[in-house]
């Protein structure tokens, strides 16, 4: 009986005991898995565009900056002379040599230099006013170079090169209001204050507005878009700068939501196009549309997962690396035309499968796991850009459409009030689309600041041949 029941204590204890480690062990389980994800999140943070720019200590035995002399060096540029001479200056030979004696001439030699014009230019419209006989309404004169028809208190203004500098310093540089006055005071000798300059970036925002809703119009009829999403804060709160790439315009729009309503509103729920994306959710909901993952952003998880990983784990994330990367091959390959159409089909083929047999594997890694299960929902969302060879492997041109908001956003933050956020996304979308379609933005906007209230709309959309408003 007792040895019996000395058994039964023992067995007891031991299931207690065993109880206590599969908790103990859970417990740890769980920690890993939460102390692998931050480590996973700190390596990403590394990676985003609003990363520090030091990626950490220099390097003890840097190489020399430039280019390297040799065969490789290329071309030895030079400044080419200036088109124009606007003032010849004569410099006389010296009275006498650093020896002593007395130079005798030989002939004249000529350096160029270009200067920017520090002295502004105070300009005084002599308007000629007068009533109309007709009507009795009064009628005055308009000079091109003219801004507004102010006249009394208002009618000391800032010049239209000036005003272009202002709004593209703010919303396309990202230089804060202060240093805009300090530029133009220290530089250019114009006096204007924070105040005068805030006026000038909204005016000219809203003096661009008709273009701006035509690169909505073309927007929503184009064939493939580039999306993407970044925080802005608009009067401190949190809210969302979307851009939206097509091959001709780019339109940037700032909103609370980062949702789906967004897109929606931008292209139509029942937009058709190709869509090249990071993957964000909202996205998948146009049921309509082709889709292309990002496959930069896949390959920057892979190779993280490969960075964590131990041992059997990296395994997998390995095996897609070289998937997508043979896709690229395949891809250059296509664009070569060394690969006929139906080979170019079957190897497309060939990769969706050894990718399919991948991700129907077990996995006992919960970064794997998780990086699969994506894979498997959009497995039909990856090779979209060797089937149509107008579209991009990744969606970098969103990428890089966003990145100077991204710089911005580092210096001011966002933008104090709902107006400034407006002429901040139209001022976006007509700078980005003024070098996608090769129009100088600084000479735009000059141009449209001069036009009148009658012809500034239809003179802003043709200048960049968007469709004029109705």
């Amino acid at each position: 009986m007792e040895r019996g029941c000395g058994h039964e204590v023992e067995l007891e204890a031991l299931r207690r005991e065993n109880t206590a480690l599969k908790q103990r062990v859970a417990e740890l389980e769980r920690l890993v898995a939460d102390l692998q994800k931050k480590l996973e999140e700190a390596l990403r943070a590394q990676k985003r565009q609003a990363a520090p720019f030091s990626k950490g200590p220099p390097q003890t035995d840097p190489k020399r900056p430039g280019r390297k002399p040799g065969e490789h060096y290329g071309i030895k540029a030079h400044r080419q002379p200036p088109p124009t001479i606007d003032e010849i200056i004569p410099v006389a030979l010296p009275e006498f040599c650093e020896c002593g004696g007395e130079p005798e001439f030989l002939e004249t030699a000529h350096q160029y230099q270009t200067e920017i014009p520090r002295r502004p230019i105070y300009r005084r419209f002599d308007i000629a006013l007068g009533r109309c006989r007709r009507c009795g309404r009064q009628v005055q004169g308009r000079h091109p170079l003219q801004t507004s028809d102010a006249l009394g208190a208002a009618a000391s203004q800032i010049g239209p090169d000036a005003q272009a500098m202002t709004a593209l310093l703010k919303d396309k540089l990202g230089v804060s209001y202060g240093d805009i006055q300090t530029v133009l005071s220290d530089f250019f000798q114009i006096s204007l204050t924070r105040g005068g300059a805030s006026h000038i970036v909204l005016r000219t925002g809203q003096r661009v507005d008709a273009a701006y809703q035509g690169i909505k119009q073309v927007m929503r009829q184009s064939r493939a878009v580039y999306p993407d999403e970044t925080g802005w804060k608009v009067r401190g709160l949190l809210q969302w700068m979307w851009v939206f790439v097509e091959k001709t315009v780019s339109l940037f729009v700032i909103r609370p939501s980062r949702g789906y309503d967004v897109p929606t509103e931008i292209l139509g729920a029942d937009y058709s196009g190709d869509m090249i994306h990071d993957g964000w959710g909202p996205y998948d909901r146009f049921t309509k549309a082709h889709h292309q993952q990002c496959l930069q952003h896949l390959i920057r998880r892979a190779k993280l997962l490969i960075q964590t990983g131990t041992r059997g784990a990296v395994r997998f994330p390995r095996a897609v690396l070289e998937i997508l990367q043979k896709s690229f091959v395949l891809r250059d390959r296509r664009d070569a035309k060394t690969i006929s159409p139906h080979g170019l089909a079957v190897a497309i083929g060939q990769l969706q499968s050894r990718l399919e047999y991948w991700l129907g594997g077990r996995f006992q890694n919960t970064a794997n796991f998780r990086f699969a299960k994506h894979l498997w929902s959009h497995r039909n969302d990856l090779f979209l850009f060797l089937r149509h060879p107008g579209i991009e492997a990744t969606s970098w041109p969103a990428d890089h459409a966003i990145r100077p908001a991204v710089v911005n956003r580092k210096v001011f933050g966002g933008n104090r009030e709902p107006s400034g956020a407006e002429a901040q996304e139209r001022l976006a979308s007509i700078a980005a689309t003024c070098a996608q379609r090769g129009v100088a933005v600084f000479q735009y906007l000059s141009q449209v600041l001069r036009a009148t209230s009658d012809q500034r709309d239809r003179l802003a959309c043709h200048l960049l041949q968007l469709p004029a408003p109705t």
